[in-house]
């Protein structure tokens, strides 16, 4: 069995539509720069309230990802 490292990095992803849509703009953008990650856990989940209904959903992602050999 091969021993890997892993790196953390937290994100904040945004979305106007879902908790869902926030987390997988949030992790999409990070691969774009951010090899092998493997891993997400959610840390927090915050929104905004415009005239008493949801108008934005944030999520703080961990991420974890493989150091490369």
């Amino acid at each position: 069995m091969t021993h890997h490292v892993y790196r953390l990095t937290e994100v904040v992803g945004s979305s106007p539509e879902s908790i869902d849509d926030a987390i997988r703009t949030a992790v999409k953008k990070a691969a774009e720069t951010v090899r092998n990650i493997e891993w997400f856990e959610a840390k927090e989940i915050r929104g905004q309230v415009v005239d008493g209904d949801v108008a934005h959903f944030q999520v703080r992602l961990k991420l974890g990802f493989r150091v490369d050999d």
